[in-house]
């Protein structure tokens, strides 16, 4: 049981992490120590910790906050708290805060070994347990929707109770969250699945074609219109209309959107005709629409008619509690595509996956799974499997803005290569639909591609 299992000591006392370094060690377990909370919190960014037994008492960061910023960086690290002032009040104290246990001073070594054995068999009963989640999943959430967080299963909720109503739904969250996902389950939950569900992302087409998208055309309505066309609208009557990007649509659309939400009513291009449709509007965006309000860059009564319902799904890295499940997941369904024998993923790469922030959130992380299947030639995923430029941004955390070691200009060179990607990646490399996306001129974003090196 202890090969291949760490545990990292903390204490201000040397004596204290030399009896139990040596005790540990003993029985093969693999230790680290620190005697300060900063020096504690670099072991577990750079090396696989199972378990972290911390005193309380400390100077500059005390236990409780050294749990916390463990439990930020990997949730499933279990955490122990050693205090020499045991009482019911420290107890609960420290329970309520998300440790694993408490031990009081002087440590019963029994009493520790036996902590050890329940830390590693709850681990083996988690690692089990997660492959049958993934194959239940189905039978209690929307199909193809992965998770165990408490911040999704709160989504889910909201997305099931609206999903048999016709009220319009609006779906905020980063890019890569799931919002069409979501979208589609509400679709396929509702009375009108056996229906259309038709998609429409705003982002990815210029002001002219978006018209003619929603609402369609007649013939001879511009140059190459040479036949009648329906649009986005009438392909979903009777179904459902995921209008992605929304807060892209500029503001001589808006009038008629808004129209043909409230009244159920479109016109085609070059037509004084009414067409009347049933459609279930279910909207999405990465951007705050209240601000763009302000700015008089969205209509006050749009925002309105669309924010009927309001879901918001939190990025991936504020529910990291469900990166295991969907590494699972993904893992099984890309090996099954691929005809590969792939069993799962190391403790090493999922604790690297754990501390990692996925700037791309959910579909970053479903990409990468697929390309280490992909090319790994073992029956495990590894580290050496994932990208590297993911270990790049992992290990510098340059996106961070709580770490300052790469320095002012490094990290919004950064930070701003990678807003340019995405908007890039989602308007197809369509530089006048990114720049719009990012609310700057065409020319302004040929200036910063050439500056910044991007091709």
């Amino acid at each position: 049981m202890a090969k291949n299992f760490s545990i990292l000591i903390i204490d201000d006392e040397e004596a204290q992490i030399l009896s139990l370094k040596s005790f540990l060690q003993r029985r093969k377990f693999e230790v680290f120590s620190a005697t300060n909370g900063r020096d504690a919190i670099e072991i577990v960014n750079n090396n696989t910790i199972d378990l972290v037994l911390t005193d309380l008492r400390m100077p500059q960061w005390d236990g409780l906050t050294i749990l916390n910023k463990v439990k930020a960086l990997n949730p499933e690290i279990d955490v122990v708290v050693m205090t020499a002032y045991g009482n019911i009040e420290d107890a609960v104290h420290i329970m309520k805060s998300g440790a694993y246990d408490y031990l009081t001073k002087p440590i019963d070594l029994d009493e520790l070994e036996n902590l050890i054995l329940r830390v590693q068999e709850k681990r083996l009963l988690v690692a089990e347990n997660r492959l049958l989640k993934e194959q239940l999943a189905h039978r209690f959430k929307f199909e193809g929707i992965v998770s165990q967080s408490s911040e999704m299963e709160n989504v889910l909720n909201t997305a099931a109770r609206v999903a048999s109503s016709k009220a319009t739904v609006l779906i905020s969250g980063e890019s890569g969250t799931g919002k069409e996902l979501i979208a589609r389950a509400i679709h396929f939950a509702s009375p009108r699945k056996d229906a259309l569900f038709v998609v429409i992302n705003v982002a990815a087409l210029s002001d002219s074609l978006l018209e003619s998208e929603l609402f369609g055309h007649e013939k001879g309505a511009f140059t190459g219109a040479i036949q009648q066309r329906i649009g986005r609208f009438e392909q979903a009557n009777t179904g459902t209309l995921f209008i992605d990007e929304v807060g892209e649509i500029p503001l001589s659309l808006q009038v008629k959107l808004l129209r043909a939400i409230q009244f159920g009513q479109i016109e085609r291009l070059g037509s004084n005709s009414t067409v009347e449709l049933d459609v279930r509007i279910i909207a999405a965006t990465h951007r705050n629409l209240e601000q763009m309000i302000q700015k008089g860059e969205f209509r006050e009564d749009l925002f309105f008619r669309l924010n009927v319902v309001s879901i918001y799904i939190p990025p991936l890295r504020r529910r990291k509690l469900d990166i295991p499940l969907m590494i699972d997941h993904f893992i099984k369904k890309y090996a099954n595509e691929n005809n590969k024998p792939i069993k799962g993923i190391t403790r090493e790469a999922l604790d690297f996956l754990m501390k990692y922030q996925f700037p791309g959130n959910v579909r970053e992380l479903e990409n990468m799974i697929e390309s280490a299947v992909v090319l790994t030639r073992d029956e495990y995923i590894t580290q050496k499997d994932l990208p590297q430029q993911l270990k790049f941004k992992s290990e510098r955390a340059i996106l961070d803005p709580t770490q300052l070691e790469d320095g002012y200009d490094a990290k919004m060179k950064s930070f701003e290569n990678e807003m340019i990607n995405e908007a890039l990646i989602r308007t197809n490399g369509n530089q006048s639909a990114a720049a719009r996306l990012l609310g700057i001129t065409e020319r302004h974003l040929r200036s910063r591609l050439e500056k910044l090196g991007m091709k």
